[in-house]
Protein backbone atom coordinates (compact mmCIF):
# COMPACT_ATOMS: atom_id res chain seq x y z
CA UNK A 1 0.00 0.00 0.00
CA UNK A 2 2.83 2.39 0.88
CA UNK A 3 4.52 1.56 -2.39
CA UNK A 4 1.29 2.33 -4.27
CA UNK A 5 0.93 5.69 -2.52
CA UNK A 6 4.55 6.50 -3.28
CA UNK A 7 4.10 5.73 -6.97
CA UNK A 8 0.88 7.77 -7.08
CA UNK A 9 2.52 10.75 -5.40
CA UNK A 10 5.46 10.48 -7.78
CA UNK A 11 3.14 10.44 -10.79
CA UNK A 12 1.27 13.53 -9.54
CA UNK A 13 4.59 15.33 -8.99
CA UNK A 14 5.70 14.53 -12.56
CA UNK A 15 2.40 15.89 -13.93
CA UNK A 16 2.74 19.10 -11.90
CA UNK A 17 6.34 19.63 -13.06
CA UNK A 18 5.41 18.97 -16.68
CA UNK A 19 2.47 21.39 -16.49
CA UNK A 20 4.65 24.07 -14.88
CA UNK A 21 7.32 23.72 -17.56
CA UNK A 22 4.71 23.93 -20.29
CA UNK A 23 3.24 27.10 -18.76
CA UNK A 24 6.67 28.68 -18.41
CA UNK A 25 7.50 27.96 -22.03
CA UNK A 26 4.24 29.52 -23.19
CA UNK A 27 4.84 32.62 -21.07
CA UNK A 28 8.33 33.00 -22.52
CA UNK A 29 6.93 32.67 -26.04
CA UNK A 30 4.39 35.44 -25.43
CA UNK A 31 7.04 37.71 -23.92
CA UNK A 32 9.42 37.18 -26.82
CA UNK A 33 6.81 38.36 -29.35
CA UNK A 34 6.06 41.62 -27.50
CA UNK A 35 8.02 44.78 -28.27
CA UNK A 36 10.22 46.35 -25.64
CA UNK A 37 9.73 49.73 -27.32
CA UNK A 38 6.84 51.09 -29.36
CA UNK A 39 6.27 54.23 -31.41
CA UNK A 40 3.09 55.92 -32.62
CA UNK A 41 2.46 56.82 -36.25
CA UNK A 42 -0.27 58.99 -37.78
CA UNK A 43 -0.85 58.81 -41.55
CA UNK A 44 -2.86 61.69 -43.03
CA UNK A 45 -4.13 61.87 -46.58
CA UNK A 46 -6.54 60.66 -49.23
CA UNK A 47 -6.88 57.59 -51.47
CA UNK A 48 -3.11 57.25 -51.74
CA UNK A 49 -2.89 56.85 -47.96
CA UNK A 50 -5.98 54.71 -47.41
CA UNK A 51 -4.79 52.43 -50.22
CA UNK A 52 -7.62 52.57 -52.74
CA UNK A 53 -7.36 49.65 -55.14
CA UNK A 54 -5.08 47.51 -52.97
CA UNK A 55 -5.49 45.13 -50.03
CA UNK A 56 -5.56 46.34 -46.42
CA UNK A 57 -2.00 45.21 -45.78
CA UNK A 58 -0.77 46.63 -49.09
CA UNK A 59 -1.28 50.36 -48.38
CA UNK A 60 1.97 52.14 -47.63
CA UNK A 61 1.26 53.01 -43.95
CA UNK A 62 0.70 49.33 -43.12
CA UNK A 63 3.64 48.19 -45.22
CA UNK A 64 5.71 50.76 -43.34
CA UNK A 65 4.45 49.46 -40.00
CA UNK A 66 5.21 45.84 -40.90
CA UNK A 67 8.63 46.61 -42.35
CA UNK A 68 9.63 48.75 -39.37
CA UNK A 69 8.48 46.22 -36.80
CA UNK A 70 10.39 43.48 -38.60
CA UNK A 71 13.66 45.36 -39.08
CA UNK A 72 13.73 47.52 -35.96
CA UNK A 73 12.11 44.98 -33.59
CA UNK A 74 10.03 47.85 -32.21
CA UNK A 75 6.30 48.42 -32.43
CA UNK A 76 4.70 51.06 -34.64
CA UNK A 77 1.13 51.75 -33.55
CA UNK A 78 -0.49 53.13 -36.69
CA UNK A 79 -3.47 55.46 -37.05
CA UNK A 80 -4.78 56.38 -40.49
CA UNK A 81 -7.01 59.38 -41.17
CA UNK A 82 -7.70 59.39 -44.89
CA UNK A 83 -10.48 58.80 -47.39
CA UNK A 84 -10.75 58.43 -51.13
CA UNK A 85 -11.70 61.74 -52.75
CA UNK A 86 -10.61 63.97 -49.90
CA UNK A 87 -9.29 67.42 -50.73
CA UNK A 88 -7.23 69.47 -48.32
CA UNK A 89 -10.36 71.06 -46.82
CA UNK A 90 -11.91 67.62 -46.20
CA UNK A 91 -8.85 66.54 -44.25
CA UNK A 92 -8.87 69.77 -42.24
CA UNK A 93 -12.52 69.19 -41.30
CA UNK A 94 -11.86 65.56 -40.39
CA UNK A 95 -8.98 66.49 -38.10
CA UNK A 96 -11.09 69.16 -36.43
CA UNK A 97 -13.62 66.50 -35.44
CA UNK A 98 -10.98 64.14 -34.02
CA UNK A 99 -9.69 64.36 -30.48
CA UNK A 100 -6.09 63.41 -31.17
CA UNK A 101 -3.37 63.67 -28.58
CA UNK A 102 -0.39 65.66 -29.91
CA UNK A 103 2.09 62.94 -29.01
CA UNK A 104 2.75 61.05 -32.23
CA UNK A 105 6.32 59.99 -32.91
CA UNK A 106 5.76 60.21 -36.67
CA UNK A 107 3.24 61.95 -38.92
CA UNK A 108 3.09 61.58 -42.71
CA UNK A 109 1.06 63.95 -44.89
CA UNK A 110 0.09 63.18 -48.49
CA UNK A 111 -2.74 65.35 -49.82
CA UNK A 112 -3.70 67.54 -52.75
CA UNK A 113 -4.38 65.36 -55.76
CA UNK A 114 -8.14 65.86 -55.47
CA UNK A 115 -7.71 69.62 -55.37
CA UNK A 116 -5.91 69.31 -58.69
CA UNK A 117 -8.30 66.72 -60.13
CA UNK A 118 -11.40 68.72 -59.21
CA UNK A 119 -9.97 71.95 -60.57
CA UNK A 120 -9.98 73.79 -57.23
CA UNK A 121 -8.08 77.08 -57.44
CA UNK A 122 -4.46 76.60 -56.48
CA UNK A 123 -4.57 79.35 -53.84
CA UNK A 124 -7.04 77.22 -51.84
CA UNK A 125 -4.53 74.39 -51.75
CA UNK A 126 -1.78 76.78 -50.68
CA UNK A 127 -3.88 78.13 -47.81
CA UNK A 128 -5.11 74.72 -46.68
CA UNK A 129 -1.73 73.03 -46.93
CA UNK A 130 -0.22 75.63 -44.59
CA UNK A 131 -2.92 74.78 -42.06
CA UNK A 132 -2.40 71.03 -42.46
CA UNK A 133 1.37 71.27 -42.14
CA UNK A 134 1.03 73.32 -38.96
CA UNK A 135 -1.42 70.76 -37.57
CA UNK A 136 0.85 67.86 -38.50
CA UNK A 137 3.75 69.46 -36.63
CA UNK A 138 1.58 70.05 -33.57
CA UNK A 139 0.44 66.42 -33.59
CA UNK A 140 4.07 65.26 -33.87
CA UNK A 141 4.86 66.61 -30.40
CA UNK A 142 5.55 70.02 -31.95
CA UNK A 143 8.67 68.58 -33.59
CA UNK A 144 8.94 69.31 -37.32
CA UNK A 145 11.63 66.63 -37.66
CA UNK A 146 8.98 63.99 -36.92
CA UNK A 147 6.85 65.01 -39.92
CA UNK A 148 7.28 63.70 -43.46
CA UNK A 149 5.42 65.32 -46.36
CA UNK A 150 5.11 62.88 -49.25
CA UNK A 151 4.87 64.19 -52.80
CA UNK A 152 1.70 63.68 -54.84
CA UNK A 153 1.83 60.71 -57.24
CA UNK A 154 1.38 61.49 -60.93
CA UNK A 155 -1.72 59.73 -62.23
CA UNK A 156 -0.94 60.90 -65.78
CA UNK A 157 1.20 57.76 -65.98
CA UNK A 158 -1.74 55.41 -65.49
CA UNK A 159 -4.26 53.98 -67.98
CA UNK A 160 -6.93 56.25 -66.44
CA UNK A 161 -4.81 59.40 -66.65
CA UNK A 162 -3.70 58.64 -70.17
CA UNK A 163 -7.30 58.76 -71.36
CA UNK A 164 -8.64 61.40 -68.96
CA UNK A 165 -7.06 64.59 -70.35
CA UNK A 166 -3.74 65.84 -71.66
CA UNK A 167 -1.17 63.93 -69.56
CA UNK A 168 1.36 66.76 -69.91
CA UNK A 169 -1.07 69.18 -68.29
CA UNK A 170 -1.69 66.79 -65.40
CA UNK A 171 2.03 66.35 -64.78
CA UNK A 172 2.69 70.09 -64.99
CA UNK A 173 -0.02 70.87 -62.42
CA UNK A 174 1.13 68.13 -60.05
CA UNK A 175 4.66 69.50 -60.31
CA UNK A 176 3.29 72.89 -59.23
CA UNK A 177 1.62 71.35 -56.19
CA UNK A 178 4.71 69.37 -55.23
CA UNK A 179 7.04 72.34 -55.66
CA UNK A 180 4.93 74.39 -53.29
CA UNK A 181 4.72 71.57 -50.73
CA UNK A 182 8.46 71.04 -50.90
CA UNK A 183 9.29 74.71 -50.43
CA UNK A 184 6.86 75.10 -47.52
CA UNK A 185 8.13 71.92 -45.89
CA UNK A 186 11.73 73.09 -46.16
CA UNK A 187 10.84 76.50 -44.72
CA UNK A 188 9.29 74.76 -41.69
CA UNK A 189 12.04 72.22 -41.12
CA UNK A 190 9.86 69.33 -42.32
CA UNK A 191 11.17 66.40 -44.36
CA UNK A 192 9.86 66.28 -47.93
CA UNK A 193 9.96 62.89 -49.63
CA UNK A 194 9.66 62.67 -53.40
CA UNK A 195 7.95 59.52 -54.66
CA UNK A 196 6.44 61.04 -57.81
CA UNK A 197 9.23 59.67 -59.96
CA UNK A 198 8.22 56.14 -58.92
CA UNK A 199 4.67 56.67 -60.13
CA UNK A 200 5.91 58.11 -63.41
CA UNK A 201 7.07 54.61 -64.33
CA UNK A 202 3.47 53.37 -64.25
CA UNK A 203 3.05 53.00 -68.00
CA UNK A 204 6.42 51.39 -68.63
CA UNK A 205 6.08 49.19 -65.52
CA UNK A 206 2.39 48.23 -65.24
CA UNK A 207 3.04 46.35 -62.00
CA UNK A 208 3.29 49.75 -60.31
CA UNK A 209 -0.38 50.50 -61.01
CA UNK A 210 -3.25 48.90 -59.09
CA UNK A 211 -5.89 46.83 -60.83
CA UNK A 212 -8.21 49.87 -60.94
CA UNK A 213 -5.87 51.45 -63.48
CA UNK A 214 -5.42 54.61 -61.42
CA UNK A 215 -3.83 54.16 -58.01
CA UNK A 216 -0.38 52.87 -57.04
CA UNK A 217 -0.07 49.13 -56.56
CA UNK A 218 1.34 47.15 -53.64
CA UNK A 219 4.68 47.10 -55.49
CA UNK A 220 4.69 50.88 -55.87
CA UNK A 221 3.87 51.38 -52.20
CA UNK A 222 6.72 49.04 -51.28
CA UNK A 223 9.05 51.39 -53.15
CA UNK A 224 7.59 54.32 -51.18
CA UNK A 225 8.43 52.43 -47.98
CA UNK A 226 12.00 51.80 -49.16
CA UNK A 227 12.50 55.56 -49.09
CA UNK A 228 10.54 56.15 -45.90
CA UNK A 229 12.30 53.62 -43.68
CA UNK A 230 15.68 55.40 -43.51
CA UNK A 231 13.93 58.70 -42.80
CA UNK A 232 11.87 57.44 -39.88
CA UNK A 233 14.77 55.49 -38.41
CA UNK A 234 16.76 58.70 -38.36
CA UNK A 235 13.80 60.59 -36.90
CA UNK A 236 13.36 58.10 -34.07
CA UNK A 237 17.04 58.34 -33.18
CA UNK A 238 16.65 62.05 -32.36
Amino acid sequence: MNIFLFKYAYLVLIIIIATSCSASAELEKETSTSFEQSYSYLALGDSYTIGEGVCDNCKFPIQLKNRFETTASSGLETTIIARTGWRTDNLINALASENLNPDFDLVTLLIGVNNQYQGIVFSEYQKDFKTLLKTAIQLAQGDAARVVVISIPDYAYTPFGLNYRNPEDISSEIDEYNTYAKELSKANGVIFLNITDITRKGLSQPNLVASDGLHPSKDAYALFVNRLIPLINKSFEN
